[in-house]
């Protein structure tokens, strides 16, 4: 409980419409423009400067209830203080009237292009990528795509300083947290999940990490996924190797496999169709001559004998 007492909730206001108020600045000024000039034709009267304090009075009222008009567009919200109180925030578009006294707080404005309006839109966060161990320790490089945006005015505001550099740097501490959890590739018995091999499970799980540490500041994160991942240049090419030479072993596995059973198919034929008979040792050298053809990275060279086959 205590970890929440300075965390602030958001209080939406229903502000009134502000043609209204429009309308009454125009009276307002054309009214004291209109005692000014009366009190101008009224100069030697008594009543000129009572006359004359009316309508400038008219008039600073009206410029008072001009500054309470406020213009949201769509997917735009402020965050309204009174007194240095959190008074509330509007989150709904439209011309609207509010206190004059309150004003906008937004401690991140002018950071990034940031205005002191809060935008409510999808935003994307392309991090840069860096250095990580995953899990066997091996040096990656690892780079993420988030989509996120604000969902309580609040807390983007008041609970964190920057809230778009605050999901910045939590990004980059979840990356750490995910990568050395799981395997840059699977491993020779498959049974794990991989950064490279899973990419949709540890991307709903980079999500959650994430969602989970912005929560504070009011964001919800709609995407994660994983834009970059490549071993670290300094083992980039030991890696390489080790992924071609377990390429090869499966390539050389599935040939000799097939090799295998065209030749027990070949003997089985052989034999049925009573094409020849063949003793053990010419079954083996014939099993030898086939396994090498079928094998054979390059292609055979045959020598036909023209002798007798015994």
């Amino acid at each position: 409980m205590e970890s929440k007492q300075w965390m602030v909730e958001e209080k939406e206001l229903k502000p009134k419409s502000g043609w209204l108020f429009l309308f009454l600045f125009i009276v307002l000024v054309a009214g004291g423009i209109a005692l000014c000039c009366l009190a101008a034709q009224m100069e030697q009267s008594g009543l000129f400067l009572a006359i004359c304090i009316v309508g400038i009075a008219l008039v600073l009222l009206g410029l008072f209830v001009l500054t309470g008009l406020k213009i949201l567009h769509p997917n735009e919200a402020v965050v309204l203080t009174l007194f240095g109180k959190y008074y509330g925030s509007i989150k709904k578009d439209g011309f609207f009237w509010v206190n004059p006294f309150c004003s906008i707080f937004n401690p991140a404005a002018g950071a990034a292009g940031m205005g002191r309006k809060l935008s409510l839109k999808a935003m994307t966060l392309n991090n840069e990528k860096q250095k990580v161990n995953d899990e066997e320790g091996n040096p990656i490089e690892i780079g993420v795509v988030v989509i996120w945006r604000v969902v309580d005015t609040a807390r983007a505001v008041f609970n964190v300083e920057n809230y778009a550099a605050f999901i910045s740097t939590q990004c980059d501490a979840a990356i750490r947290q995910v990568a050395r959890q799981y395997p840059y590739d699977v491993s020779e018995n498959g049974d794990e999940k991989s950064l490279r091999g899973s990419s949709v499970e540890i991307a709903e799980i980079l999500k959650q990490e994430i969602q989970s540490r912005v929560l504070v500041a009011g964001i919800e994160v709609s995407e994660a996924r994983i834009a970059h991942l490549a071993y670290a240049p300094e083992i980039a090419a030991a890696m390489l190797q080790r992924q071609q030479a377990s390429a090869i072993i499966a390539a050389r596995q599935k040939i000799v496999d097939g090799a295998v059973s065209m030749v027990e198919m070949a003997l089985k034929k052989l034999s049925e169709n009573q094409v020849v008979e063949l003793d053990e040792e010419r079954k083996a050298a014939m099993v030898s001559n086939l396994l090498v053809v079928l094998c054979g990275s390059k292609d055979a060279q045959p020598i036909v004998n023209s002798g007798s086959l015994y």
